[in-house]
């Protein structure tokens, strides 16, 4: 099943409806409070990012599931380019825009600048590190994976990588990681697609 596509915009617009839309289908699904309500929380977190884009951006929104695993989407559709994301940012009263901390603050990067700029000249390298592939695919320039990067991340734990334990830290702290069972961002040329997988039985 794919739930209807909702406009949502880092203004705020449609948020409330995509919260909606994720209590709808816990309720036609019929699943427990408990997973109604990590359905939702996960939608929230995903909202939450979206709001803290830079500038006036829009996306889509929708759920699908297939035997039992749900899969929330967002895909961002009004991109900047770099020089306008830097005169929205010179108008701030700060002159930058929020830090990228945490899981989610880092993949709001991706949106934010992923499709207009080299991905590795913006974010940690050990954010990166075999948490992406590249694709020869002409449709794909890459894909990260919550699971890559926290398989890689656990390898450097046991090296004793201090760089890698607070990276640690910080994922363990985070939501998202926490309830979803996975979360991946895709660049498709200019589209920048989050998917955040959850099986609910």
């Amino acid at each position: 099943m794919k739930t209807d596509v909702i406009v949502v915009s880092s203004q705020g617009a449609q948020m409330e409806a995509a919260l909606e839309q994720a209590e709808k289908v816990a309720a036609y699904k019929g699943l427990s409070a408990r997973n109604a309500l990590h359905l939702r929380l996960l939608t929230e977190e995903m909202m939450g990012m979206m709001r803290s884009l830079t500038g006036e951006t829009e996306g889509s929104f929708w759920i699908e599931d297939q035997e039992k695993e749900y899969r929330l989407h967002l895909q961002v559709h009004t991109r900047m380019d770099s020089g306008k994301r830097e005169q929205l940012l010179s108008a701030s009263s700060s002159g930058k825009n929020e830090s990228a901390k945490g899981l989610m603050g880092r993949l709001r990067d991706f949106f934010d600048r992923g499709a207009d700029e080299d991905v590795a000249s913006f974010t940690s390298p050990l954010f990166l590190e075999g948490a992406y592939d590249h694709s020869s695919t002409p449709t794909l320039d890459w894909e990260w994976s919550m699971i890559r990067y926290e398989d890689a991340l656990s390898a450097q734990v046991r090296r004793n990588d201090s760089r890698a334990k607070d990276a640690w830290d910080e994922l363990e702290k985070s939501v998202v990681a926490h309830v979803a069972d996975d979360v991946k961002v895709s660049i498709r040329g200019n589209a920048v697609e989050m998917i955040i997988v959850k099986k609910l039985a």
